[in-house]
């Protein structure tokens, strides 16, 4: 799987996300967009939400059994949930293992 691959499906979870927010709450999707911390697009329920989300495509639409929430996700000098980008990189990583 390569990272265009890994990118499609992240941004179209972030958008089908952003699709069930209230209007006032809707943010704008792109390789920047913070998913948590300071500056988040998203409160730590929709991101929860997001996690399981892409967990769930990778593993029963792409036969890859990830975790985005693991210690090393969770200890990594910059974090996966930084950005769109930085999730989509650690994406790539996970996949590419094994």
């Amino acid at each position: 799987m390569d990272k265009k691959q890994i990118h499609s499906i992240v941004i179209n979870k972030v958008n089908e996300l952003n699709d069930t927010l209230p209007q006032e709450q809707k943010f704008v999707v792109s390789d920047n967009t913070v998913l948590f911390g300071s500056g988040s697009a998203i409160d730590s329920l929709s991101l929860v939400s997001l996690i399981v989300d892409l967990e769930g495509e990778f593993a029963s639409e792409h036969g890859h059994d990830i975790s985005l929430t693991d210690d090393n996700a969770m200890t990594r000098k910059i974090s996966p949930f930084s950005s769109i980008t930085n999730l989509v990189d650690y994406i790539f990583e996970l996949t590419s293992k094994g």
